[in-house]
This record gives structure tokens, C-alpha cells and sequence, in this order.
């Protein structure tokens, strides 16, 4: 039991009524916006995702040579189709864990003369059949831009310089002309550059300490942004908001990097282990703390420091996971891209991802970059078998926030019914943003109701919005919270369209109903 707060006891009223009159009961909710009042522009890199070299993401996943539906480089055409249809503008790559132990030459020129690599990350065999330069073809073909990572746990600073003279110099040096060797005569000219993966974690190949990794890094950034100047870096933060030195890694890296790095990187995943959904469901609003409290030690560091510039921030790993931890601690060790981190995603995965999308938008004033771990197969939104490829739950939020999502945020004010978690303390029953695109003359409001028994009524005063009307009210529900999307039934969690919003003299009334995802669309 908890206190009740003005909203609650308007709820609890609303109940007494229902239970005395015998009428048909919704919460209410009020989403307040106004067009003068605004978070920030959208980076569409927000809607970026991402491709470790980690059991079946490349390997089967985007690249399966001798595939009926590969074309010829031995690029997965299903694959590519589901992730143009996602419009991903940014794809992290080559890891994750694996990049510190990558050994980037070993996945370049011709490949009967690559080598085959144990690899210490993930416990399998890397064939480097497909490196860098596929990749780089890969991500034309998808319409993405590459986001590179480098190795700075078994490596170092010379290396990544060489990495990027190899992928930017347009030739006339021994890796830029090595980059032509290879059958690529333009330089990939790749814009974003990790610097290493999770460097505080101690399942890291050459973790470091705090002090140790800002000063590599912020020497790293510094040798390759005198190579080039046009890049941009990040720095890795924590790897999760549970990690013991969390907040003062973030501040010790900064206080050395500072005015080296552009990002610091934030890493969080989620799940339902102890079959808590509402617990669950709240989830979102950890995520939130976590992204104000590293915009906090950011901004900490920028006053200690006099700083000119802000430090924006590059969530670029994200999603639930934790369905295939079991199976994954009975693998064989020393193979080649096993079904490793292949969680099958349920309805109420969706929800969760829904809302963490909501939250990345609701902070897009510092939030630029973040990727959904992972693209394909691994803990991903697309599978693949032999046969085919197919949309996973969570392929649906993800499409919608990266095709409707795109404009200035909303300074988006909610007022809902709330409920106390177990994890996460008092959260709120309606989640939602606001997306105006003013060029295009639209208005998108995304939310999620995660009541688990009751539709929610919800009205929104748009008289600001002099011209626009509904275009379309699109729904993702399922009365089975754990439904799932299979190759066999691909179409089991799937979105449908509502007649529930109606916009007259400006003032916008709907329903969202229970446990659902909502995308309402208005333009001119």
C-alpha cells in the first residue's frame, strides 16, 4: 500500500463511482504540449542500431553466402529489406565485447587469406569472412552510416590511427593505398568513432581503470582527430547503471578526455526475470534517471572545467535481454556463429521498448546518438532462418519511432495515473512524447499505457495546431502479454489501426487501451 497523491485520489474516486454506479470505468490522463515550448531537435542517429561480430548477427544474419535469398557479395536481400524499411541511420560495428580483442587487418583483402581467430569475447571461432570492407558495402546497400569502434583493449591509439588512415585518407599513405589494394578506391569516410566497448568491465579483454581509460582515450581522439578533424568520438561510460564505479568513471574519464571526446556512451538492458510486468514496465523510468544523472556528471565536469561545449551523450546499446541467458550458458565453446543471444521477444517486450524509445526521445536535447542492441538475430528485432526473415515484436515500436519520429521534441507534460514498482518506486501508468516536424506539417504523440486492466482516456489541447486533423491512430495490443512473432506466425503481435481519437475545435480526446503502444499521426 502507498499514500495517495491529488491523482491518485482522483483515480480512487473515480473507482468508488465505478462501484457504485456500476458504469464502465477508464483512467484519464492529460498530455499538455505547446509548440513554443521545445526539448530540442531530433539527431536521427537516436534511431541507429547495431552489428557485433557475436553469434548469428553477422553470420547468418546479414551475410549468409550461398543462400537463395543472399545476393551476390552473399548479403541477406531479407535482411536488407526489413532494415530499409526500419530506415536505420547509423549502425555501431564491430562490437561490443568482440572489439577488444579485433584485430581489424585480419578482416581486410582477400579472403582466402584471412585467418581464423579464437575469440576470447564470446568463446567461439571468428573466420573474418566478412570484415570492415563488406561491412562498409553492407551498410550502402542498407542506407546506414557507420558508427567504427576500436580496439583499446588489446590494442591502442597507433592502431585506431591506422584504422581510420586505412577507412578516411583518400591515398597516397600505406593504409589508404593498402584500402585500394583491397578493390576500395574512395575512403569510407566514417564520421563516428567508439572509442573501445565497456573499458570498465572486468569481463573485458584489457579493462582499465577509470584514470588509465580517460587518458588513453582522450590520447586516441586526439592522434585521430589531427588524421581528421571532421570526426567525432565517444567515450565509454559504464556499462550498466549497477556497476559499482558508476558516476565516478564517468566524471575521472572526463576529467581527462573532456576536450578530446564528443559522447559518452551509456549501455543499459532490461528484463522481466521475476515475472513482475507492472515492475517491469516501469523500467523506462530507471532509464530515464540513468540518462539525467550521466547528463549531470557531464555538466559537472564542463563547470569544473570551464568548458565551452556540452558533452551530448550516445546510448548505443539498448534493448531487453534476458530470455536466452540459460541457453546461452549451455553452449558449445570454440564454434562458428552459434544461436547465441537470440531472445524471442513477447508482447509486453514491445511495450518496454516502446517506452524506452519515449524516454531517448523525451531527452533528445542531449540524447544524439543510440543504437538498439542488436539489428539481427541477436537480441534483435529481425530473425533469420535458412528461409526466411521475420519481424519480431519489438520491430514495431522501433519502425514507428524511426519513420514518424523525426522533427523537434516536444516538451511533453503528462499527467496520469501513477503506481508504485518494486525496482523503480512510483511510476506513471501513461508514458508519451510529442514529435512536431514543422517542415513536413506534422504532429506525432507516441505513448504507452502500461496498465495491465484498464484503457485509459486521454485528451490533448492542440488549438496551437490551427489546420491539422488525424491521419491515423495506430495500435499495438495483444490480449496474451506473452505473445510472440514466429517465422510460421509472423503476424501474431502485429499493428492495427484505431477509430478511438477524435480532433474537434482543436481540442484532441482518445482512448489508449489497455497495455498498449499508440502512434497518433495528425498533418495538414
Amino acid at each position: 500500500m502507498f499514500c495517495y497523491n491529488h491523482r491518485q485520489y482522483r483515480q480512487y474516486m473515480s473507482r468508488a463511482h465505478y462501484i457504485t454506479t456500476g458504469g464502465f470505468y477508464n483512467e484519464k490522463a492529460e498530455i499538455i504540449v505547446d509548440k513554443y515550448f521545445l526539448t530540442g531537435a531530433v539527431d536521427k542517429r537516436i534511431f541507429g542500431s547495431f552489428i557485433e561480430h557475436l553469434g548469428r548477427a553477422v553470420y547468418e544474419g546479414i551475410y549468409q553466402e550461398g543462400n537463395p535469398n543472399s545476393d551476390a557479395q552473399g548479403f541477406r536481400k531479407d535482411t536488407l529489406d526489413l532494415v530499409k524499411e526500419l530506415q536505420v541511420p547509423i549502425v555501431r560495428y564491430p562490437g561490443g565485447n568482440f572489439v577488444s580483442g579485433f584485430r581489424w587487418e585480419d578482416s581486410v583483402g582477400p579472403k582466402d587469406k584471412r585467418p581464423s581467430r579464437p575469440e576470447l569475447a564470446w568463446g567461439v571461432i571468428e573466420t573474418n569472412q566478412f570484415g570492415l570492407n563488406e561491412f562498409a558495402d553492407w551498410s550502402k546497400k542498407a542506407g546506414s552510416d557507420i558508427m567504427m569502434a576500436v580496439n583499446l583493449g588489446t590494442r591502442g591509439p597507433e592502431d585506431a590511427k591506422n584504422l581510420l588512415e586505412y577507412c578516411n585518407f583518400k591515398g597516397g599513405t600505406y593504409y589508404s593505398d593498402l584500402r585500394k589494394e583491397h578493390g576500395y578506391k574512395d575512403p569510407h569516410d566514417i564520421k563516428v568513432w567508439c572509442l573501445g566497448n565497456e573499458m570498465d568491465g572486468p569481463w573485458q579483454m584489457g579493462h582499465k581503470t577509470a584514470a588509465e581509460y580517460g587518458r588513453i582515450a582522450a590520447e586516441t581522439s586526439r592522434l585521430m582527430k589531427f588524421m581528421d578533424p571532421t570526426i567525432e568520438t565517444v567515450a565509454c561510460g559504464s556499462s550498466n547503471l549497477d556497476m559499482p564505479t558508476f558516476g565516478s568513471w564517468e566524471y575521472t574519464v572526463l576529467d581527462e578526455a573532456y576536450d578530446e571526446v564528443d559522447y559518452m556512451s551509456l549501455h543499459q538492458y532490461y528484463g522481466n526475470r521475476d515475472g513482475d510486468t507492472p515492475d517491469f514496465l516501469a523500467s523506462s523510468k530507471g532509464m530515464d534517471d540513468f540518462i539525467s544523472g550521466v547528463v549531470s556528471i557531464c555538466d559537472a565536469v564542463k563547470a569544473k572545467k570551464h568548458g565551452k561545449k556540452n558533452i551530448n551523450l550516445s546510448f548505443d546499446e539498448w534493448n531487453v535481454w534476458y530470455h536466452s541467458n540459460e541457453a546461452d550458458e549451455k553452449l558449445e565453446k570454440w564454434i562458428q556463429a552459434p544461436h547465441q543471444l537470440e531472445d524471442i521477444y513477447n508482447f509486453e517486450d514491445a511495450l518496454l521498448v516502446g517506452s524506452m524509445l519515449i524516454t531517448l526521445l523525451r531527452h533528445a536535447d542531449r540524447v544524439k546518438i543510440a543504437c538498439l542492441a542488436q539489428l539481427v538475430n541477436v537480441i534483435a528485432p529481425i530473425m533469420t532462418s535458412d528461409t526466411g526473415a521475420w519481424r519480431q515484436t519489438i520491430f514495431y515500436p522501433y519502425f514507428h519511432a524511426s519513420v514518424y519520429g523525426r522533427g523537434t521534441v516536444l516538451n511533453t507534460q503528462v499527467h496520469t495515473p501513477v503506481y508504485e514498482s518494486k525496482t523503480y518506486g512510483e511510476a506513471p501508468y501513461l508514458d508519451s512524447v510529442c514529435i512536431w516536424n514543422e517542415e513536413e506539417d506534422t504532429l506525432t504523440i507516441f505513448a504507452v499505457n502500461k496498465s495491465l486492466e484498464e484503457d485509459m482516456e486521454v485528451s490533448c489541447d492542440l488549438r496551437q495546431f490551427e489546420g491539422y486533423k488525424v491521419a491515423e491512430h495506430i495500435v499495438l495490443t495483444n490480449d496474451d502479454l506473452k505473445a510472440v512473432n514466429t517465422e510460421a506466425a509472423p503476424n501474431t503481435v502485429a499493428p492495427t489501426l484505431s477509430s478511438a481519437t477524435k480532433l474537434e475545435n482543436g481540442k484532441l480526446q482518445t482512448v489508449f487501451g489497455k497495455h498498449s503502444w499508440n502512434v497518433i499521426r495528425l498533418s495538414k
